[in-house]
């Protein structure tokens, strides 16, 4: 007598990210689940996969040393998503502290970083590096 196989749960259907066009349609799939998918379940487990997809794709395409200045970091991702600067006030807050933050008037703070690593995917490695502030005018 032949037992037979547990069921599976329905499987988990991505694409490979092979160009621009497929990491630019991931970046947008894991934008539109961000805090609305629960781990452990068939979308959470969709949210991982592409999540290691686009961190693959990255490595590849966009690999930068890991002792990048964490502002032109901002600023390459901000490029290579086709972003402004008025799409990081989620992350940092008014437009005048995305200024101050983006001019080296302001240090990120800890939970800058952590909303842009969980948002826009900076490792939080390069977002804590040191960086010269610059000068005030007297």
């Amino acid at each position: 007598m032949t037992e037979s196989m547990p069921q599976l749960s329905e499987p988990i259907t991505v694409r490979p990210i092979k160009t621009e066009a497929d990491y630019a349609d991931a970046l947008a799939e894991l934008d539109a689940m961000i805090g609305q998918v629960e781990p452990g379940t068939p979308e959470g487990n969709r949210y991982e996969l592409l999540a290691a997809l686009v961190e693959a794709y990255e490595e590849e395409h966009y690999s930068i040393e890991r002792s990048t200045d964490p502002i032109a970091m901002i600023d390459f991702v901000l490029d290579a998503r086709g972003l402004t600067r008025k799409d990081l006030e989620p992350f940092i807050g008014t437009r005048q502290r995305v200024w101050d933050i983006m001019e080296k008037r302001r240090r990120l703070t800890l939970p800058m970083i952590r909303r842009l690593e969980a948002g826009l995917n900076i490792p939080v490695e390069v977002l804590v590096q040191e960086y010269e502030l610059r000068r005030q005018a007297a």
